[in-house]
């Protein structure tokens, strides 16, 4: 049965809860700290663990695709600060990668426990969460991975490429988007809300342009 005394974890479309943290770049407040903006907050089970590693090295390569998109990365775990300085250098030194992100150190488990990143049953280590949070701090998407899984981080970049598109033209993303095998990196427009928007589609599509296949499956360039 449920704990009723916990807190119940947020979901697509739920504003972020707000978490004052204690990370490797200071004291923050979320989601005010990026407020306006977006940001990837994602937990690791544990420092100096071979997985996790290999995942912050390859958040970091990945960081100039972030910053292109103005999205901030925040890490997590369980592990104290001490402990993240600690791995970081080793990673720096051994891996020749500068973390240049911030993570947050939740010693008490309060964090992780408010966001749903302990898994019963898996003793008190965080399993690998994502929370994309949009510039309202709106929580737009979630991702989990078991800890024998490392994330594929080209997906998580994806991700919110396709939520930002998504936002600033009013449109959705078809799968594999922008790499769809028949579309490629075409974008679908919404459905009409009426019939009368619906009739008129098929011209609207052949003055812009678009791909056509019915009123309800209409596809343009991004």
């Amino acid at each position: 049965m449920q704990d009723a005394s916990r807190a119940r974890m947020p979901l697509i479309g739920d504003q972020f809860p707000d978490l004052h943290v204690n990370t490797t770049h200071g004291e923050m407040d979320l989601p005010d700290e990026y407020a306006g903006e977006w940001f990837v907050l994602f937990s690791h089970p544990g420092d100096f663990t071979p997985v996790c590693t290999t995942e912050f090295v390859s958040f970091q390569q990945h960081m100039d695709e972030f910053d292109e998109l103005d999205v901030n990365l925040i890490g997590l775990s369980v592990d104290r600060v001490h402990s993240h300085i600690k791995w970081t250098e080793w990673i720096e030194e051994d891996m020749d990668t500068e973390i240049t992100f911030p993570i947050i150190a939740d010693e008490t488990g309060t964090v992780a426990e408010s966001l749903g990143m302990i898994h019963p049953g898996q003793g008190t280590s965080t399993v690998r969460s994502v929370f994309i949070v949009d510039p309202d701090g709106i929580l737009r998407l979630l991702l989990y991975y078991p800890k024998e899984i490392g994330r594929n981080m080209d997906e998580i970049v994806r991700s919110v490429r396709a939520l930002v598109t998504a936002d600033d033209e009013d449109v959705a993303t078809p799968a594999n988007w922008p790499n769809n095998d028949m579309h490629g990196d075409k974008v679908l427009l919404r459905p009409p809300g009426d019939v009368s928007a619906a009739d008129a589609r098929r011209e609207e599509a052949d003055a812009e342009g678009y791909e056509y296949h019915d009123w309800w499956f209409t596809l343009r360039e991004p």
